[in-house]
């Protein structure tokens, strides 16, 4: 690294928080509806005019919309993926990053301190946020999901779990896949609005329903041919995660599948990159969460009595990977 990429690595927010505002002030969505000047804009969303302007000629430099004289219009990029009126829209996980931001300005207190210094988790917070994490997770699992459950051979399997599945993305995309396949979402009582939204946006009320329950403390059920378990893991600690795992083994059949998504460590835990940040971000918000490695997941697959634990082939971005494992 040479100073100028230090020192635009530390700055590096200012972009981000640039995203944020344009996403939170919705100014993306106006946009691409028609172009508008400055002060046009600032009156439609009653904001002051030299903000506005300064705000839209950033998002210009950053390719995110386009100027031509005093107008400003959104690009076709911006266009499909943060305005509200795209199938794509993104702006659900780009405001749950905003979300966090407050919290990380703090990261050197969570490191001195070891404990968390925001909300537990989004569960615990207002609405607003809960909807930008839910709908933000669905968000991105949908670009994900119909890769993942195109790769995943389901066939013959008639149950599946999805464990802590929020609104149900790879519930919804697993079904779609195999239609042989009926799946249950279980996760806390605040999902259950969101889950029944995106489950009967995809007319799939009739296969896919909803369990109300606590992992770590409430029963999931048995007899399950397939387990799902995406990014849960990452929030809680070793002995948890441990007891997770065990719990959902027991609830396979015999010859059932537990598959576990997580953004998974070098065995050295210091690569890849955003498994690494991603346990900074657990240890912002939460007592002791973190990314485990390979080994670990491993571990803990074994321990609960499965056999043929492996990782899966397929390439997923920022360091995720699925393990399988088989009862």
């Amino acid at each position: 690294m040479i100073l100028p990429e230090l020192l635009q690595l530390s700055g590096s927010y200012w972009s981000a928080c640039t995203l944020h505002a344009g996403v939170k002030l919705d100014l993306f969505t106006h946009l691409a509806a028609a172009p508008l000047s400055a002060a046009q804009l600032a009156r439609v969303i009653n904001c002051d005019e030299r903000g506005v302007t300064m705000l839209l000629n950033a998002l210009t430099a950053m390719d995110l919309l386009k100027k031509e004289g005093d107008s400003f219009s959104a690009t076709p990029f911006s266009t499909e993926f943060l305005s509200r009126q795209s199938d794509s829209y993104m702006g659900h996980i780009i405001l749950h990053h905003h979300n966090l931001v407050e919290g990380w300005s703090h990261l050197d207190e969570a490191v001195r301190d070891g404990v968390p210094v925001r909300c537990r988790s989004s569960h615990d917070s207002g609405e607003d946020e809960l909807e930008n994490f839910l709908l933000g997770m669905f968000n991105l699992a949908s670009l994900l999901a119909p890769k993942v459950a195109s790769h995943l051979d389901l066939r013959g399997r008639r149950t599946l779990l999805d464990l802590a599945g929020g609104p149900g993305t790879y519930a919804i995309h697993f079904c779609l896949n195999n239609p042989s396949l009926n799946a249950v979402i279980f996760d806390l009582p605040t999902t259950r609005p969101f889950a029944r939204q995106t489950v009967d946006r995809c007319n799939l009320s009739d296969r896919i329903s909803f369990i109300e329950g606590d992992i770590t403390s409430d029963d999931i059920g048995t007899g399950y041919d397939v387990i799902w378990v995406s990014h849960l893991l990452h929030s809680e600690g070793p002995d948890s995660c441990a007891a997770i795992v065990a719990k959902a083994a027991n609830a396979l059949s015999e010859g059932g599948l537990l598959l576990i998504q997580e953004f998974i460590l070098d065995d050295s835990h210091a690569a890849p990159l955003h498994p690494a940040l991603f346990s900074l971000n657990m240890l912002v918000g939460t007592p002791e969460g973190q990314a485990y490695s390979d080994g670990e997941l491993r571990g803990m697959m074994c321990n609960a009595g499965l056999s043929d634990i492996r990782r899966l082939e397929i390439t997923l971005p920022n360091g995720a990977g699925i393990m399988a494992g088989t009862k």
